[in-house]
């Protein structure tokens, strides 16, 4: 993953990085496919083709949705004012950049740490430590705080595994990822998780109360940005809870000594 993001910020065109950022997309994808046919021995049901287009082109419609929400709320009490217009070869260098950056950290963590805590703790205790992780894994991000961690945590972990859990596929939350990151960075110009990534269609400012703004770290780590995921995140668990797709505690088989 950090490799993949390392070399996704460098892309600088967007022709490059329309054509980079996806094709490393579909290698960590393949890469990932592989690897769990070899080593677990199974299909890779979690990225199985049926519904796949749907699911994906849904999550990031979803994903834009929700980060319009988020910053129209904050645009509305003040935390954010659009100063410009920006460029649509930025945008699409972004969105390019974007792609791998979503598939990269939704396959780490939803496709393995989530899917492997799943399988030994059950669906609470996984969403729980994928969630802790994502968020600690962003400290490591320009102007991170304890409270910006814990936001991704709660609004992105919590919701792209639930997004997991509801789906069984990593489809949809890679859309969701998606759909957010290119929102808040290539059309409404902001901070994201603390990279002030340059290119967008707008350009714009944010001031007011770090609760409002999120303030260095960008809207994510606004308190409008918590409240609106967690409602998504409660909408997918009922449904995942209602499909069966909940495991309290995973089932362990007991082997059986055999009389002679």
């Amino acid at each position: 993953m950090i490799a993949v993001n390392a070399i996704a910020s460098v892309l600088a065109t967007p022709l490059v990085a329309l054509v980079v950022g996806p094709g490393m997309g579909v290698l960590v994808l393949w890469f990932y496919a592989w690897l769990v046919r070899r080593v677990e021995k199974r299909a890779v049901d979690e990225l199985a083709r049926p519904g796949a287009v749907k699911r994906l082109v849904g999550g990031a419609a979803g994903g834009l949705g929700l980060a319009a929400v988020t910053i129209g709320t904050i645009a509305l009490l003040g935390g954010y004012q659009v100063t410009g217009w920006g460029t649509i070869a930025g945008a699409l260098t972004v969105v390019g950049m974007m792609c791998a950056v979503a598939v990269a950290e939704e396959v780490l963590f939803r496709g393995v740490i989530l899917r492997l805590l799943q399988r030994r703790f059950g669906t609470w205790i996984a969403l729980a430590g994928s969630a802790v992780l994502f968020g600690l894994v962003h400290l490591l991000n320009p102007d991170a705080t304890l409270w910006g961690a814990v936001a991704i945590a709660v609004e992105a972990g919590m919701m792209l595994g639930a997004a997991f859990v509801a789906t069984r596929s990593l489809w949809l939350p890679i859309g969701l990822h998606l759909g957010w990151n290119v929102a808040l960075a290539a059309i409404f110009g902001t901070v994201t998780s603390g990279s002030d990534v340059q290119g967008a269609l707008l350009t714009a400012v944010t001031h007011g109360p770090v609760w409002l703004t999120g303030g260095e770290f960008g809207p994510e780590a606004s308190l409008i940005a918590v409240v609106a995921c967690s409602v998504v995140t409660t909408l997918l668990l009922v449904w995942a809870h209602r499909n069966g797709r909940v495991v309290a505690r995973p089932r362990r088989q007991v082997g059986r000594r055999v009389a002679a």
